[in-house]
């Protein structure tokens, strides 16, 4: 009748509402009443609607079995009529994988009763407080109901249909809705597998499978040899700055030393963690486990039919991961840290002019350096992490910070966005408004003073443009534009980004270390073993004229002032800038 159709069309749509929308306590009573009303209606005629199904049959003296399959279809998303079928006596389940949902009643004392069957799209009117769902992938109710006679048994067969590249099927429980506690329960039913999930139960009602998926990540490959060799590089150049750093201190008398050795060291233990624990270990695990769920055959059993907590199981602990995710945190942003107070310090003896600094300064800028990433970190772990849940720290596919949502979307609610990208974003904003600042006032500020060759002077200016560039992390803005969406773009990007920062290291070394005279002093003292007879060449003179039109107590001043620059600043290429 239309009337049925009508209630069927407003029973369909309710299941198009939100999920959240049926978790109202005060709605439990509402859905009870209606799901017993569906039963009762299933009885009583065929309806198809896009999110539900009822199909009844007369009972014959004759029926011993009664077999309700349904096919989907694919291109509209769900049960028609025409793949819904009502089948006697038949000898058991077929084994049609493109049927998802079967159920076959075994049936004693018939007395020409009626038998009807409810199929859900979905569990929406089926809350349970037990099993979480956390995933997208929808699961079928199936309910029989019998009139004018009984079941011995009644047999389901579930083929579920869902993304295999996502998902993979990790276990199953075969339950049934129960009014006394509203929520599903196992109780009188057993389990069992083959190439479909098949369940065995005593009783007829509103029948399901809960599954459980793990999440097929996408683990990141092992680091390649050309992310080795660089990496390589970068530590090779942070040990020989820091040691030449330590062991020079004294004869360069540099007021800087403490905090490029502490950015150094930041930046070293970052990339020794990098290299040898960013992968996770669970990837080997995962790329041996090749058994598909439905090979591991299993009869039916009712000791292993035991009720999931969710629908989706996260991957096996891995302590380790969370304490490297932590680390690779805490030191990257130490780093970008000492590349801030790096700033400060340049800005106070350039651009102010603060000569000497205060004697506090060495011990306020560890306390901030090494202090303020802790704080963040810790924060971050206490706002986050749970026992279980690591996975709301850190990503699973390596040990970095999460980012993205279930929907692999990024999200702002993961600690990526708020425990590392806002606060390197405005640190480096930060440093690219010194560095700005430094290049136009000081480095590439024309001096009327001194004429030389304009060629030198130039490439004089570029090299001290480098190195400040390098020492405070200007490299890493390219970082964000990584997240262009224009996929050619962004992998431009993505090599600039690797290429440049991951032998940022060994840019230091050669910018701070290799130029100066004194590390090539003390290289000629170790190689003046291998002497070589010294022969004349006759090369071309440079000759420096001073400006007529001002003092020469000024120029000579203007060499003093760049001089202590260099030594200050640890920058040998600033030298006789004009």
């Amino acid at each position: 009748s239309q009337a049925s159709v009508a209630v069927m069309a407003t029973v369909s749509q309710l299941l198009d509402a939100n999920e959240t929308e049926f978790n109202h306590n005060n709605l439990v009573n509402v859905t009870t009443s209606l799901t017993k009303t569906m039963e009762e209606f299933s009885l009583t005629g065929n309806i198809s609607q896009p999110n539900i199904a009822i199909q009844s049959a007369p009972l014959k003296l004759t029926s011993s079995t009664i077999l309700f399959s349904a096919q989907r279809d694919r291109a509209l998303g769900y049960y028609q009529s025409t793949k819904l079928e009502i089948q006697e006596n038949v000898p058991g389940l077929i084994g049609d994988l493109n049927t998802e949902v079967q159920i076959l009643f075994n049936i004693i004392n018939n007395n020409n009763g009626r038998v009807g069957f409810v199929l859900y799209q979905n569990d929406k009117l089926f809350q349970s407080r037990i099993y979480q769902s956390r995933s997208s992938f929808s699961k079928q109710i199936v309910s029989g109901n019998i009139d004018g006679g009984r079941t011995s048994s009644v047999e389901i067969a579930f083929s579920p249909k869902y993304n295999t590249s996502e998902l993979q099927l990790h276990d199953h429980a075969c339950v049934f809705w129960d009014y006394t506690v509203n929520d599903w329960s196992t109780a009188g039913c057993a389990k069992g597998r083959d190439q479909f999930l098949r369940c065995r139960c005593n009783h007829t009602t509103n029948f399901a499978v809960l599954m459980a998926f793990q999440i097929k990540y996408k683990y990141a490959k092992p680091l390649q040899y050309i992310s080795y060799i660089g990496v390589g590089f970068s530590i090779a150049g942070l040990v020989i700055t820091i040691l030449f750093q330590i062991h020079t201190r004294k004869t360069r008398k540099s007021s800087v030393t403490w905090m490029l050795v502490s950015l150094c060291f930041s930046m070293l233990t970052f990339n020794l963690i990098f290299i040898s624990g960013i992968e996770n270990q669970n990837a080997r695990n995962h790329s041996s486990d090749t058994t598909s769920y439905y090979q591991q055959y299993l009869p039916y059993d009712t000791t292993s039919n035991t009720l999931l907590a969710s629908d989706v199981v996260d991957p096996p602990a891995d302590s380790w991961c969370t304490v490297v995710a932590a680390l690779l945190h805490y030191f990257l942003l130490a780093t970008f840290m000492w590349t801030a107070l790096n700033s400060a310090q340049l800005y106070l003896l350039l651009l102010r002019a603060m000569k000497p600094l205060p004697g506090h300064f060495r011990v306020t800028m560890s306390v901030i350096g090494w202090g303020i990433p802790a704080v963040v970190v810790a924060i971050t772990l206490g706002a986050t992490y749970r026992e279980g849940k690591a996975l709301n720290y850190r990503q699973e596919e390596f040990c970095w910070l999460a980012a993205l949502d279930q929907n692999q979307n990024f999200s702002a609610q993961k600690p990526m966005l708020w425990s590392f990208l806002l606060p390197v974003a405005l640190i480096l904003l930060f440093n690219i408004t010194v560095f700005i600042k430094i290049t136009v006032s000081v480095i590439w500020k024309k001096n009327k003073n001194l004429t030389r060759n304009k060629k030198d002077s130039f490439m004089k200016k570029m090299i001290g443009t480098i190195s400040i560039a390098v020492v405070l992390g200007i490299t890493w803005t390219i970082g964000y534009l990584m997240l262009i969406s224009h996929e050619e773009t962004s992998l431009v990007f993505s090599y600039l980004f690797c290429i440049l920062n991951a032998t940022q290291g060994l840019q230091i070394c050669i910018l701070y270390t290799f130029r100066s005279s004194i590390f090539k002093k003390k290289v000629s003292k170790v190689f003046a073993v291998f002497w070589v007879p010294e022969v004349p060449l006759y090369l071309h003179s440079k000759t420096y004229y001073f400006s007529k039109s001002q003092p020469a107590e000024h120029s000579q001043e203007a060499f003093r002032s760049t001089q202590m620059f260099s030594e200050n600043i640890s920058l040998s290429t600033f030298r006789n800038w004009s």
